[in-house]
């Protein structure tokens, strides 16, 4: 049975365009597998604090060690390490905020990845630890920027998933949403029939 943890980050919730993406992709992977579990994030209604060095350091520590406030500092990271770890599938829903990704999400980054958990070094450097076989990305944009020198998003998104141990990941755009009713209508739907493309493969 396939675990899949989605992340959805617009600040329009279900609202927004990549999360309507991301919950199409996997409606549709509930089609062909209704057995699936899902671990589902609003990272809108249910928004993950920035880390401050009260949780940094709490979340490093062995659980044993913890007094009782630094078991309380380190339970959100200890719940969202423990779902990375269970999911088998990652499904983002990333808008473009300022060229970049969502605040929400980087700090769900930060909370996730943990030494000697998610990754370790050894002596060839980094090595990622999640068991996730693949990240499916669900962008939206009200511009283009995609494989140009303002997509910062993909390269750090690559970077981060592989330094996790994540490296089978596909995008899928549905870019220009602010230039235009015809072009974001056809964005989104040759957005939807690449979700059919990924889901038929």
């Amino acid at each position: 049975m396939t675990t899949i943890l989605q992340l959805n980050s617009s600040v329009f919730s279900d609202s927004g365009t990549s999360s309507s993406l991301a919950d199409t992709f996997v409606q549709q992977w509930y089609r062909r597998e209704p057995d699936a579990l899902l671990i589902r994030r609003d990272l809108a209604s249910d928004s993950i604090p920035h880390l401050t060095a009260e949780t940094f350091a709490a979340a490093g520590m062995p659980p044993q060690e913890r007094t009782p406030a630094q078991a309380n500092a380190a339970l959100l990271a200890d719940t969202l390490v423990a779902e990375v770890l269970r999911a088998d599938i990652l499904v983002i829903g990333l808008p473009v905020y300022n060229f970049n990704l969502p605040s929400t999400l980087k700090a769900w980054f930060d909370h996730v990845a943990r030494a000697g958990t998610t990754f370790r070094y050894g002596s060839d450097g980094p090595e990622g630890l999640l068991p996730i076989k693949h990240a499916y990305i669900f962008t939206a944009s009200g511009g283009r920027y995609a494989g140009g020198p303002a997509d910062f998003q993909a390269p750090y998104l690559k970077h981060m998933l592989g330094f996790l141990g994540i490296n089978n990941v596909t995008f899928t755009y549905a870019e220009g949403l602010s230039m235009g009713d015809a072009g974001r209508e056809s964005a989104v739907a040759r957005a939807e029939e690449q979700i059919e493309v990924l889901l038929s493969a």
